[in-house]
């Protein structure tokens, strides 16, 4: 899918003779996303952002960029580099995350290609203070449902250090791209890769700590996605009218996987709106984040029990 805007030989000249700095380059950057009207949501928020944040990655310049840099000479080879990549961007909407192969999250930075979803989850607020206001104790046996990159599992492997993740997907594809960052950050002794349909190869295994990010998209939503998200696996984000499809199956089967004290924490996002008429009973905690975003809602395994053992909206 391609967007309407396109860069022309006259842009490719500017670039070639009148740009000279990393300063100069990233202005005209900022200038042609804003012309295309792009949409930021996959690392960046803005123009200016972005384009500084696909220079550092081309020009290998640590993030964010010192301003002593901003006046540093490009080279002809450089500003190609940038070009090509500028023009991915505006022509055909691909993701930054994508051209570089490189997105970041609760700091730490992964690979990523077009067979799993670019990270962005607000776990990494929970994740970053380890879950404080709610685990008892640092849980010892985790699991990352729906890993897709397994950048949740990996930041909770460096989040609770005595810990084992199982990181879980229904895509191979996903997985496999899982296999190389969980390589990268040399954490194969501790996070697992593994394929499931959600619960269905996991018998007999139980957790104290269950994240799960799972597509929570509903139709409605798919309808309107900004042409970026559509360089993303549908898998990752579609789940049926109301966007419930694959939370209905955790709610359901989460209880028998957890410890006595373990607790679930499920990310539907917009979805959420939906959630009161689908489990008017179900008693949700739901997560206040103080870094921005929402809709992730936690519950603990006596919980869980009690409303599948009666209270369960049917």
């Amino acid at each position: 899918m391609s967007g309407d805007y396109q860069l022309t030989e006259q842009h490719k000249n500017e670039v070639k003779n009148d740009l000279r700095s990393v300063l100069d380059l990233a202005r005209w950057t900022m200038t042609q996303f804003n012309l295309a009207n792009l949409y930021f949501g996959h690392g960046t928020d803005n123009a200016w952002d972005e384009a500084l944040s696909l220079i550092a990655q081309v020009l290998q310049l640590p993030q964010p960029v010192h301003e002593d840099f901003l006046k540093a000479r490009l080279t002809q080879s450089e500003k190609q580099q940038v070009l090509e990549l500028v023009q991915l961007r505006v022509e055909k909407r691909v993701p930054l995350a994508y051209l570089t192969n490189q997105a970041w999250f609760a700091g730490l930075p992964f690979y990523v290609d077009e067979r799993v979803l670019v990270p962005r989850s607000p776990f990494a607020e929970l994740l970053a203070n380890g879950f404080s206001s709610w685990l008892e104790a640092p849980p010892q046996q985790i699991l990352d449902m729906c890993t897709g990159s397994a950048c949740i599992a990996i930041a909770a492997a460096y989040a609770f250090p005595e810990s084992s993740v199982d990181a879980v997907d229904i895509s191979d594809d996903a997985l496999q791209v899982a296999e190389i960052n969980i390589q990268e950050h040399q954490l194969s002794a501790r996070v697992f890769p593994i394929q499931s349909d959600l619960f269905s190869n996991l018998q007999g295994q139980t957790y104290d700590l269950i994240i799960c990010n799972p597509p929570y998209v509903d139709a409605e939503d798919m309808s309107d996605l900004p042409q970026e998200f559509h360089h993303e696996p549908e898998l990752g984000l579609a789940a049926g009218n109301y966007g419930l499809d694959l939370v209905d199956n955790i709610l359901k089967n989460a209880a028998q996987h957890l410890s006595h004290n373990g607790w679930l924490f499920v990310e539907v996002g917009n979805s959420l709106v939906h959630i009161p008429a689908a489990y008017p009973e179900l008693p949700l905690h739901w997560v206040n984040l103080e870094l921005g975003g929402d809709g992730i809602f936690a519950i603990n395994k006596a919980e869980l029990v009690a409303w599948n053992n009666g209270e369960k909206n049917s």
